[in-house]
């Protein structure tokens, strides 16, 4: 059976990068492009890489247009997919690229976004566990999705396989991530021309006021099975000259008692059979470089006793694993194709 696709925000980063895993998918047939200020225009005039959908032209985003597919991605702005989410009532599967429907409390959606507050969504990340099972088992035969923000998907990859053994305390967490400037978008803002990236690293957001925050506290309180209370986090992102990839370093204190073995057991029992999330073997560290292009995370873990604190440094590609990768992936578990279809863990190198 072949899947009828439209994609909004087609013109940008996130909706790109979908239309390229989905060019590759047997199942699909990318049948609509939708876009705003960019409405009218080839496709391939804001997305001149992806060859094969030359012949499509970016339409209005409404509801009309977008309404008559099996599957919609939504890669819109957060706080612009509510609008059209709620008129798409009859399309039998929808997958949110924005933060509309990621978070199950309006105090956090109010805190960090503000504007209207929509009902949460199945999270797309299916390698974290939620109530005791891997999230893929939620995702099978799911109608709609809320794919991951990225930054909170590395994070929340890194340490959830300590949260939910109970081998590190989530109450003490520190996350730094070095980011590349495609996670905010493909709308010009001075602060990500060339000119003030190349040669500099910035951070922004300092202070707890990073939007992944919640994202990262609900889904670690999900795999540990308490309350969001229980998870503290000082969150911290820098920018970096690089047009793509997360390199999360996230550090935890150990519980009194947990051995080196539980340690290192716990993320290989989370990991050990998946494809897309591995674990590096002991003193090894992964790459932003070898992720790019690949629906992988990358983790490398240390034991720091002196500073009695795990250290986890995760490596993906924010616009595949981070973004599209995980949608799609998603998207696969929600059809019953196998979950893998259209996606690979092969980065591209040099």
């Amino acid at each position: 059976m072949t899947f009828s696709v439209a994609v909004s925000g087609a013109s940008g980063y996130a909706g790109g990068e979908i239309l390229r895993l989905l060019a590759a998918h047997p199942d699909i047939e990318i049948r609509t492009v939708t876009a705003h200020s960019n409405a009218g225009q080839p496709l391939v005039q804001h997305q001149p890489h992806l060859r094969s959908l030359a012949h499509l032209t970016l339409q209005d985003t409404t509801p009309e247009i977008l309404s008559g597919h099996d599957i919609v991605f939504l890669a819109l702005p957060h706080g612009q997919s509510g609008q059209y989410t709620d008129a798409l009532g009859d399309t039998p599967l929808v997958v949110d690229a924005g933060a509309d429907h990621r978070l199950t409390s309006q105090d956090a959606w109010d805190a960090f976004y503000g504007g209207g507050f929509h009902e949460p969504w199945t999270y797309g990340v299916p390698e974290l566990t939620v109530d005791g099972l891997k999230q893929r088992e939620h995702l099978r035969g799911a109608t709609r999705i809320a794919a991951p923000g990225c930054n909170a998907s590395t994070v929340s990859l890194s340490l959830a396989p300590g949260v939910a053994a109970g081998v590190i305390d989530p109450g003490d967490i520190v996350s730094v991530l070095a980011v590349g400037p495609s996670g905010a978008g493909k709308s010009l803002k001075p602060h990500l021309l060339g000119s003030e990236l190349l040669g500099t690293a910035n951070p922004y957001a300092v202070g707890g006021t990073h939007r992944h925050i919640p994202e990262i506290r609900q889904a670690l309180a999900a795999a540990a099975g308490v309350a969001g209370d229980g998870i503290r986090i000082s969150f911290t992102p820098v920018l970096v000259p690089m047009a793509r990839g997360i390199l999360a370093t996230s550090t935890a204190p150990i519980v009194p008692g947990a051995s080196d073995a539980d340690i290192r057991e716990a993320w290989q029992q989370a990991y050990g059979e998946e494809t897309f999330v591995q674990v590096l073997p002991e003193g090894q560290f992964p790459r932003t470089a070898d992720v790019l292009g690949a629906n992988t995370a990358l983790i490398g873990l240390a034991i720091d006793r002196a500073a009695n604190r795990v250290t986890v440094v995760t490596a993906v590609d924010n616009l595949v694993k981070g973004t599209a990768g995980a949608a799609i992936q998603s998207m696969n578990l929600a059809l019953g194709l196998p979950e893998d279809r259209a996606l690979t863990v092969n980065g591209v190198a040099p």
